[in-house]
């Protein structure tokens, strides 16, 4: 008997700008979007909150900035996260470091998770899901605090980023080869899962992070392996204040509504929705 594929697409950074906002709306209501993760200190998260009331079909999750962004707390309250401008730091590895080494950095960055959940409640929007900006949350500690922070906020779905590599390369015809961060997710899914969290069997976003055009995501839909797939986007209508240098934002937009895209879901039989209509579901 051949498993159901079930699928959900995600749109990260959530929050972001209203070029982000205004795209994450149009791929739910003309084209294939399921879910989107907020980003709730975001230059424009109270435009992504208005817009997600009156998006109920939308799965909306939290997206934890901990690096690359403005915190939630006060700069002040969290000295071993942010740099002289009170912003995250924008050195991954250096933090990581940090946060392994530092008691007083652990505190502060819990204090920050926290922070950050309670703003999401505050919005009145029911937690679909949780991911961390940069799939930060791969650093042990971090999922540490987050797991704690969840338990009083119905965190109840984690993404594990587990690309697999055949996929991509049988759609590339290139040899794909996994990395560190590849058995760093694996890790984290076993540990997500004895938690009791749903994690997805496989997300697709990694490898054409940016650059997800209708081509692949097409070649994606008729491609899926079965169980439980996401595929993360980052859909905007162009460039806008700290977005990423060449990312193709229109196009990532393009091919969440093309018409091909939805075709060929219903012709391959896939279930889409949020996070929370697949609770518990595994391949």
């Amino acid at each position: 008997m051949e498993v159901t594929r079930r699928l959900i697409v995600t749109a990260d950074d959530f929050g972001a700008s209203c070029e982000v906002n205004a795209a994450v709306e149009q791929a739910h209501c003309d084209g294939i979007l399921t879910a989107a993760s907020l980003m709730v200190a975001g230059d424009a998260a109270d435009d992504a909150v208005e817009r997600a009331r009156r998006l109920p079909a939308l799965g909306v999750g939290l997206h934890l900035v901990l690096v690359e962004g403005r915190p939630q707390l006060p700069p002040e309250q969290i000295p071993a996260l942010v740099g002289s401008d009170g912003l995250f730091r924008t050195d991954m590895v250096r933090t990581a470091l940090t946060i392994f080494a530092s008691p007083a950095a652990r505190r502060q960055l819990a204090a920050e998770i926290e922070a950050q959940f309670a703003a999401f409640v505050a919005t009145g929007l029911t937690l679909d899901h949780v991911n961390a900006h940069k799939h930060f949350h791969l650093h042990p500690t971090i999922a540490s605090a987050i797991l704690h922070a969840g338990k009083r906020h119905g965190l109840r779905a984690m993404r594990a980023p587990i690309e697999p590599p055949g996929v991509i390369a049988a759609l590339e015809g290139t040899r794909q080869h996994t990395g560190i961060e590849h058995l760093w997710a694996r890790v984290l899914r076993r540990r997500l899962r004895r938690h009791g969290l749903t994690v997805p069997d496989q997300v697709f976003g990694l490898a054409w992070s940016g650059a997800l055009t209708a081509e692949r995501l097409l070649g994606l839909l008729g491609n899926l392996p079965p169980g439980l797939t996401e595929i993360y986007a980052h859909p905007a209508l162009g460039p806008y204040p700290g977005s990423a240098p060449g990312y193709r934002y229109g196009e990532e937009l393009a091919a969440l509504i093309d018409p091909l895209a939805k075709a060929t879901i219903n012709r391959n039989g896939l279930r889409t929705g949020r996070f929370a209509d697949f609770g518990g579901a595994r391949a």
